[in-house]
């Protein structure tokens, strides 16, 4: 049996693997409150206690940055040591993962209901591969292959600076400017970024506001679903929040067409994270393929790069699972 985590600073998922079924069926599972807990060992003790079976190796998807084994989670408090955990599992070897970094070791085993595939394009073997995941804040990773397997990277991609493409995208890093010393790609294409983009097509493009969005917004601890859900729907849609989500989405082609650059992702481009799904309709449009090509002379070659987009929700936790078994 192998033990594999998503460790968020809201919720953090256990789940115990057979080597047998794969990491695509966990035998058991279980969603914890994370702000509940102390550490991460007294949630995995109070997890064991129920299903106290021997681990042979365990690996958890982090929300921070990891380094020499060691991790503190973003909004949270805790500190994840590897070695410490090791010592909780009797000694069972014990992986940290950056959270994009699970993703992307979730990537070479997704199975065809996992993905919407906006191209197909022509991968090629052993090419590199691009993965890119708007959540709460902008994730990128990428993956390599060593002649056996693909092995996934970390990166903080999505802190690079914005690049506007035309005049209104030049007029948002304008606006955002007066806010913040600092445009990155996650200031505009994440969770925490679709508030920016709601203000300035309010302030700056269509200069009105829906009524009704706004009372939600003005009671909304959180804003962004409320964006999401008014520019998404299909009846009394919110005009400004649909102009909102169009921009994103062409934020996100116009970065995802960087990445696969920057990576040479003959492999393909995956778009993971919680916000594409929810915009699935907008991102298949021929415009979000257009805006991902539109780069000068290499244009040709992303033409032939394959696109997809993660739907399976736990691809973070199916990743873990996959770095504990190998």
């Amino acid at each position: 049996m192998y033990l594999a985590g998503d460790i968020g600073g809201t919720k953090t998922i256990l789940a115990l693997f057979d080597q047998a079924t794969g990491p695509h069926h966990p035998v058991f599972e279980q969603t914890f409150a994370s702000a509940r807990y102390p550490d991460l060992e007294t949630m995995i003790a109070e997890f064991r206690e129920q299903h106290p079976v021997p681990i042979e190796g365990a690996a958890f998807g982090v929300a921070g940055p990891v380094v020499s084994g060691r991790a503190s989670i973003t909004n949270l408090s805790w500190t994840i040591d590897a070695a410490r955990l090791s010592t909780v599992l009797n000694g069972a070897p014990v992986r940290l993962l950056n959270d994009l970094e699970a993703i992307a070791q979730s990537v070479p085993i997704l199975e065809p209901a996992d993905l919407e595939t906006l191209t197909a394009g022509q991968a090629i073997a052993g090419g590199a591969i691009g993965v890119i995941a708007p959540g709460t804040g902008l994730g990128e990773a990428f993956l390599t292959w060593d002649g056996v397997r693909y092995r996934p990277h970390p990166s903080e991609g999505g802190h690079t600076t914005f690049a506007p493409r035309n005049q209104v995208e030049k007029d948002l890093l304008d606006y955002l400017h007066q806010r913040y010393n600092h445009v990155s790609y996650e200031r505009v294409c994440s969770g925490i970024g679709i508030p920016n983009l709601y203000a300035f097509v309010r302030d700056r493009l269509l200069q009105r506001e829906t009524p009704a969005v706004a009372e939600q917004l003005a009671a909304a601890s959180d804003p962004t679903p409320v964006i999401v859900q008014a520019g998404m729907a299909t009846e009394q849609m919110c005009l400004v929040c649909r102009t909102t989500l169009e921009l994103f989405v062409d934020i996100l082609a116009a970065e995802a067409g960087n990445l696969a650059l920057k990576v040479l992702a003959t492999g393909g481009v995956y778009i993971g994270g919680g916000l594409p799904p929810r915009m699935l309709p907008l991102i298949k449009r021929e415009r979000f393929l257009q805006v991902f090509r539109d780069k000068g002379r290499f244009s040709e070659l992303l033409s032939q790069v394959p696109i997809h987009v993660i739907l399976e929700p736990k691809a973070g936790l199916l990743g873990a699972a996959a770095a504990a078994m190998s």
